[in-house]
């Protein structure tokens, strides 16, 4: 039964899902964040069945961690920590900083990794395990000379998210007369582990972003916890600390570190509700899903001003994938199109299959072609699959066929009967055809029934034909087309009018429609010119701003002339 899931690629969608969950659930020892994963991150139309079976896919592997009980410690993972002190509401405005550095972190990292990957994709293709090796000659040789780069990424944030009292005061990190030094060092660790993230991710290693995004995020919380912790023990009688306990410790870097960890991963990623449900298994604590909250919606504030994306899409639509986003994209078509057919010349404005589809097409005729024939036109093209149309010259929509089955056809025939290229092909039934069309090809087994020739000596495409492939038509809005690409996940859509084959779309076509129209597309960052263009506006106004004081300040000294 699994191997026949593998098939039907619904199913394979649904099994992939599954595997999200509980790959995320063991990663962090959070079942439910890996649902919420999973439901956040990996599919557009979740169904309740679904999500119970992440559900209990991800409760499976978490059991069984454990069961084997990894670090000897009875905790999942390595990380995981408990904290029992309350947060003050004056430490909102350093959540704030620390929501900002997650959505600049993101931005740069993806913006600049980007960059990276077009550079190796054009030099360094071929040299995979030199680059590799090169990177961890790199990587070993810098982080030697930092006490919280030499340690595995996982044992550093074990030992920043800790509280100072119960055994967290490891590399002096909680004492005061080294708080400087060790500010310092933090502060330069995640510097080197954010260019190493961005010149490394995506090389030919099986790591990922998650744990290294997570590490510099608590890196960089760690630091500014030790600055507002400097700051209380400098002035503790100030005005804003006047809400704390004299006889508890007032500041925890720890769980700044902890609130780092979760805005980079949430900047990187742009996953919101999955990163706080991930942070509370991981603390257990209800008083910090406030502040993960403020955070997360700070770094989501930023990355939205930005224009960012989560790297995972940026390296789906760089790699050239047909995916698309969750997003709904309206394109206001329904006011258009009346106008339209009112006034014919509008037709062209209205997104509409018609201004997306592909009108020069690769068909074949339901008889009259020949193996050769066939043969020829799979050499000369490399689409994944051919409308089938009537013969008389109509373009009447007969079928669909795949580029893979006509192939398999083929060979199959060929070690079957021998030299078959002279042979008539067949796409339809005739009448007085002994062809039980109710079997489906077979996948193993008895397959000899449907290369064995015809009344009239043809090779019989018909079983391998999908009679009844998707269509739609032409003037069917673009947002209809992009539900059923989403929703029922097709190859490719047939545009047929009354019958009579008119196009095709493909999700390529859709994105490629979006990449050069963009129907109220707001620019990005980088449409909006970057930091360059950020820079030059600044110093544009600053000039203006300059002249105006300049010269009301010339008036003024006039004046007392």
């Amino acid at each position: 039964m699994f191997f026949t899931h593998l098939v039907i690629e619904g199913k394979m969608r649904e099994i992939v899902t599954a595997a999200s969950a509980a790959g995320v659930a063991v990663a962090f020892g959070s079942p439910i964040g890996g649902v919420m994963f999973s439901i956040e991150e990996m599919s557009h139309t979740f169904s309740i069945k679904t999500m119970w079976r992440s559900f209990f896919c991800a409760l499976i592997a978490t059991f069984t961690l454990a069961a084997m009980n990894p670090f000897r410690t009875g905790k999942l993972v390595l990380f995981q920590v408990t904290y029992d002190r309350d947060w003050h509401f004056f430490e909102i405005f350093f959540f704030i900083i620390l929501g900002i550095f997650g959505g600049l972190y993101g931005a740069f990292v993806v913006k600049f990794n980007l960059q990276v990957a077009a550079f190796r994709r054009k030099h360094l293709a071929n040299h995979g395990v030199a680059e590799a090796v090169t990177l961890a000659v790199i990587t070993a040789m810098i982080g030697y000379f930092n006490r919280f780069l030499r340690l595995d990424m996982t044992s550093s944030m074990a030992i920043l998210f800790r509280e100072c009292e119960g055994g967290g005061n490891v590399y002096n990190l909680c004492q005061t007369e080294a708080q400087w030094r060790i500010a310092n060092s933090l502060l330069l660790a995640t510097i080197i582990r954010i260019g190493l993230v961005v010149i490394t991710y995506g090389c030919k290693v099986p790591a990922g972003i998650f744990v290294p995004s997570m590490a510099i995020g608590a890196t960089f919380g760690r630091m500014v916890g030790i600055m507002v912790k400097a700051m209380y023990t400098a002035y503790p009688t100030s005005g804003m600390f006047k809400f704390c306990a004299p006889d508890v410790p007032c500041i925890t870097p720890g769980t700044y570190a902890f609130l780092g960890a979760a805005a980079a991963l949430s900047g990187v990623m742009r996953i919101t509700v999955t990163v706080v449900v991930i942070m509370f298994e991981l603390t257990g604590a209800l008083t910090y899903i406030l502040p993960t909250m403020i955070v997360l919606l700070v770094t989501k504030a930023v990355g939205d001003f930005l224009g960012t994306n989560g790297i995972a899409d940026e390296m789906i639509r760089f790699n050239g994938f047909p995916f698309l986003e969750k997003e709904d994209h309206a394109y206001n078509v329904t006011g258009k199109w009346r106008l339209a057919s009112i006034f014919p010349i509008l037709i062209a404005s209205c997104s509409i299959v018609a201004s997306v589809m592909k009108k020069e097409l690769h068909t074949l005729t339901e008889t009259g072609m020949g193996v050769k024939d066939i043969e020829t036109i799979l050499s000369n093209t490399d689409v994944k699959g051919f409308p089938i149309v009537s013969a008389d010259g109509a373009l009447t929509l007969v079928g669909y066929i795949d580029r893979s089955e006509l192939r398999y056809v083929i060979e199959r025939a060929r070690k079957t009967r021998g030299r078959i290229s002279n042979l008539p092909c067949l796409f339809t039934t005739h009448g007085n055809d002994d062809l039980d069309l109710s079997r489906a090809p077979a996948l193993e087994g008895d397959e000899e029934h449907y290369f064995a020739p015809t009344t009239a000596g043809e090779l019989q495409f018909t079983p391998w034909v999908n009679k009844t492939p998707m269509t739609a038509a032409p003037e069917l809005p673009l947002e209809i087309v992009m539900q059923i690409f989403k929703r029922m996940g097709p190859r490719v859509i047939l545009v047929e009018q009354r019958g009579v084959l008119c196009g095709l779309v493909t999700i390529k076509d859709v994105l490629r429609y979006i990449a050069t129209e963009k129907p109220g597309h707001r620019p990005s960052w980088d449409e909006r010119g970057g930091l360059d263009g950020l820079l030059e506006e600044i110093w544009t106004w600053g000039s203006d701003v300059k002249a105006r004081i300049v010269s009301w300040g010339l008036r003024i000294l006039r004046s007392f002339d």
